[in-house]
């Protein structure tokens, strides 16, 4: 029994590599792609992928022999984030913001090319937004998602942000030059809002939670129906979003330079 814990963990670590080669930049992989990346065999990353598979590790693409990490990496990715440091930071924010405001309040991470809502507290008031715990929204029709690109530098943005740009309302974004035009107004205000971009009613203002040693991944959100959310109260629960996400910034170790 002995002899056979070296194997068994030499098989996890080739299944460790063969995820790990699944990248932002290379989510599609093939057998023969994965064989050279890694030095096994062909027939030992079919063998692999074929168990991490029938776990939802890895999914197959509709063209034959491709594959992408599936719906299970998501799952414990989730898992930890709601774990971290993090989430335990933000999640008494969320509270005292909803608790303030009366709208609900959310706290998202970019992941797979969306931003999931990786925490959420609802708010008081009768009409407002439905529970959305565990969703994943685009990038551009997000408040927090705009935050994100704007934070990020032009040439990482446009890396992540996959045309086409979906229209999901009427006043959706889907020009890439009118979202860059917003995106620097983002830069220089602090905060995004998304009216009605996502769903005719619905606006939200988000602004992103800086993490130190890592590239801007996740922001917070407070969002409600447009009849509430325009004007001046926008522009103001925009500025109160963005003093709560500095604040959890500064919390985490995040130090702006100057």
């Amino acid at each position: 029994m002995d002899k056979k814990a070296p194997s068994g963990a030499q098989a996890v670590l080739r299944a460790i590599a063969l995820l790990k080669a699944f990248t932002l930049e290379r989510p599609e992989r093939d057998v023969a792609e994965l064989a050279d990346e890694t030095g096994l065999r062909r027939s030992t990353v079919h063998r692999l992928l074929s168990a991490l598979e029938s776990e939802g590790l890895v999914t197959k693409e509709a063209t034959p022999g491709r594959y992408r990490l599936g719906p299970t990496v998501a799952a414990l990715g989730v898992r930890a984030l709601r774990s971290s440091k993090l989430h335990q930071t933000v999640h008494p924010v969320l509270e005292q913001l909803a608790d303030e405001t009366g709208e609900t309040t959310t706290l998202e991470v970019f992941t797979e090319g969306k931003m999931l809502i990786l925490d959420e507290v609802l708010g008081a008031r009768l009409i407002g937004a439905s529970p959305s715990l565990g969703t994943a929204w685009a990038l551009h029709a997000t408040s927090t998602g705009k935050a994100l690109l704007a934070a990020l530098s032009p040439a990482r943005a446009s890396e992540v942000l996959s045309p086409p740009l979906k229209r999901f309302t009427s006043t959706t974004i889907t020009d890439r030059t009118a979202l860059e035009e917003e995106l620097e107004t983002i830069r220089r205000s602090g905060y995004a809002t998304a009216r009605e971009e996502l769903e005719e009613g619905y606006t939200a203002v988000g602004a992103v939670v800086h993490v130190p040693m890592v590239e801007p991944y996740a922001a917070l959100s407070l969002g409600g129906p447009s009849t509430r959310l325009e004007g001046e109260a926008l522009l103001k629960l925009g500025a109160l979003v963005k003093t709560h996400a500095d604040a959890v910034s500064k919390r985490l170790g995040f130090e702006e330079s100057s």
